[in-house]
């Protein structure tokens, strides 16, 4: 014999409870407004009609008129009672109708207000903090197994992004070793007492520059799984003025090289200063880093004399550094594509073939780590702006000195 089974308590069932509940009430409240309007006209047409009925009847023609009179009058009160029923019922309906509509959207918000949540849950929770989840509570229902399915599926996208992350750490890692043995036996080939044939050594001095893009390229993608969806740790206060600065200085040659005229105003505290330190707070590694990939951007892809003017600026709660550059006139849905990982606008652009495609992806991926942003825009009159946003952050004037 098969046991009973309690029905369980599904969206649907609720749904049906609550809304049956609510259309029953409001036909009984119109089925009483109804009848209380039909009672009064009811009271109404047992009163006496207006006029002065005939005598008594004394003859059978009396009778007949008296008769006539009375259904006329009769006739007459059926329809204004028919008249106030019809006004009556149709007032009723448009106030139970508010009514029903009122009562309507706040039980389907009440029954909605976990899907609400859940929806609001999901969009707070994005790459960066895949390790939080819904955690619904309630009945065993299609709202509940909804957040159970979601938070499965962050589970998942958790477990995908680190494996990605450790897969593009350990291989990067792991390939350093075979590289730096590459390296040494060029080396030792090289070092040989023998005279080398010139076209070994132009061979080795090709297969020297690129193992050294390969190294920078592994360099990149170690620190894109470094900081792509990971915490910052060991912040301090730092000033993008100064960052950029100590960037340009360590990139006089290129900067020489390539004949670039470069613009950056004066900090605060010298003669004819007209700019902000930009104070921002996180990993001194990391957003020096995030500054000298500006920096080589700026420099890499540039023409022969061209100019870098940069920038830093204070705004409300945000410290921004901005790099601009000139050249010819760029498409913006390009330009939106620099930030992805081996994105380029062309080989015009690089009077250095040295880049690895990294370096922007690289600064998007550390400003995001510390809360901020990068803005890559074409300029109307041609060149790049590249736009770097982090949070502001009040220094003393010890610190700032």
């Amino acid at each position: 014999m098969r046991k009973w089974r309690r029905p369980a308590r599904t969206v649907r069932m609720r749904f049906t409870v609550l809304y049956g509940a609510m259309f029953l009430l409001s036909a009984v409240g119109l089925l009483a407004i109804t009848n209380l309007v039909g009672l009064g006209g009811t009271r109404v047409s047992q009163s006496a009609p207006p006029g002065t009925p005939p005598g008594e009847p004394a003859t059978l023609a009396a009778a007949v008129d008296r008769i006539a009179w009375l259904q006329a009058q009769l006739s007459d009160t059926h329809t204004a009672q028919s008249r106030q029923l019809l006004i009556g019922s149709a007032l009723a309906l448009a106030v139970m109708g508010v009514v029903s509509l009122v009562l309507g959207r706040l039980i389907a918000g009440r029954v909605l207000r976990p899907l609400r949540m859940i929806t609001m849950a999901t969009r707070r929770i994005s790459a960066d903090n895949l390790h939080e989840r819904l955690a619904a509570q309630g009945p065993a229902d299609e709202v509940k197994d909804l957040a159970d399915t979601i938070d499965e599926l962050l589970e998942r996208l958790e477990n995908s992004f680190a494996a990605q992350r450790r897969f593009v750490a350990n291989a990067s890692h792991e390939l350093r070793t075979p590289l730096a043995t590459m390296r040494a036996s060029l080396d030792v080939a090289l070092a040989k007492p023998e005279p080398i044939p010139a076209q070994t050594a132009t061979l080795a001095d090709r297969l020297r520059t690129e193992l050294d893009r390969i190294d920078r390229l592994l360099e990149g993608f170690l620190m894109l799984a470094r900081t792509e969806h990971g915490a910052v740790t060991d912040r301090t206060t730092l000033s993008l003025h100064h960052l950029a600065g100590a960037a340009l200085d360590a990139r006089t040659a290129d900067i020489t090289a390539a004949n670039l005229t470069v613009h950056l105003p004066a900090a605060p505290g010298t003669p004819g200063a007209a700019q902000d330190n930009a104070w921002t707070q996180g990993n001194r590694t990391l957003l020096t880093r995030m500054i000298d990939n500006v920096v080589d951007n700026a420099i890499t892809h540039n023409h022969q004399g061209g100019w870098i003017r940069l920038a830093t600026t204070t705004d409300g709660t945000t410290a921004r550094l901005v790099v601009e550059t000139g050249g010819r006139v760029l498409d913006q849905e390009q330009v939106d594509r620099l930030a992805q990982p081996f994105q380029r606008l062309g080989a015009e652009r690089t009077h250095s073939g040295n880049g690895t495609g990294l370096g922007l992806s690289i600064v998007a991926a550390i400003a995001a780590a510390h809360g901020g942003a990068l803005d890559l825009r074409a300029r109307p009159e041609g060149g790049l702006r590249v736009a770097v946003s982090l949070p502001a952050v009040a220094v003393t004037a010890e610190v700032a000195a």
